[in-house]
């Protein structure tokens, strides 16, 4: 078990709502470091995939992190809700006093490719995925009273390591984030808060079938699929003092590979 390096500090992490997701083993991974952490969840967007949400609800997920011995909170919301960020925030402070960490985790992904978008599938995905984010970092700043200290976490996709031609509005919103990752670090690290995003690379969630999953495994120089704690395990190196000079930068946790 990590030291608890984040005794007293507290984050808000979105995108919490299933066990095998990576949201909910970054959320692990903070509370196992001495974080109290606020998860933030949309389970009827799981519920709508073809894996589905986590069959014993948001619920059991609470139960978990709260066995590693730290303060645990929760608010569910659809960021396609322009209020909903600010909620989530008031609802962190209101809970534990502060928020220190941002992990921007949730994301909206549909397939299509470029004669199958439609005006409202490429809005849903950068109301979602850029909006939310963005409103999620303002309202964090906002908040952020201290004057060091304060982490800030994005979370892209491998858009601009391989084409995905299938998947146009999300490589647009997930590009989007990655072009606002140096920006927004310049902004807010004379506030004391650092600001980089993650790419977990392929990560075994449970969304491939048995030919994705192969074809990326083989594909992989390490012979595996990431999964949900390697990009976990980055994040909770991130958010600690031991990172404060990296700021403004994209982390591929790949393993060489997609």
């Amino acid at each position: 078990m990590p030291e608890a390096v984040l005794k007293g500090r507290v984050a808000l992490v979105t995108g919490v709502s299933r066990r095998k997701g990576v949201g909910f083993a970054i959320a692990q991974r903070l509370a196992s470091m001495g974080a109290d952490v606020f998860v933030h969840s949309f389970s009827p967007y799981d519920a709508d995939r073809e894996w589905g949400a986590d069959p014993d609800g948001v619920s059991a997920l609470i139960t978990e992190l709260q066995a590693h011995g730290t303060r645990i909170a929760h608010g569910e919301g659809n960021f396609l809700n322009p209020t909903v960020p600010h909620l989530m925030m008031d609802a962190a402070v209101q809970a534990f006093g502060h928020v220190d960490i941002l992990i921007a985790n949730h994301t909206y992904s549909t397939m299509g490719n470029l004669e199958q978008l439609t005006p409202v599938d490429i809005d849903t995905h950068f109301q979602i995925n850029v909006r939310g984010t963005l409103l999620l970092t303002q309202a964090f700043a906002k908040q952020h009273h201290k004057s060091a200290g304060g982490r800030v976490v994005l979370l892209t996709s491998g858009q601009h390591l391989t084409p995905m031609p299938s998947e146009l509005a999300y490589v647009a919103s997930k590009g989007a984030i990655h072009q606002l990752t140096l920006s927004l670090s310049a902004h807010l690290i004379p506030r004391g808060i650092t600001v980089n995003t993650v790419n977990p690379g392929a990560t075994d969630t449970g969304w491939a079938d048995d030919k994705v999953y192969e074809f990326i495994r083989a594909a992989n120089p390490q012979g595996r699929w990431g999964m949900p704690e390697d990009a976990a395990r980055l994040i909770g190196w991130l958010v600690t003092d031991d990172a404060q000079w990296m700021t403004g930068q994209i982390f591929n946790s790949n393993g060489g590979g997609y």
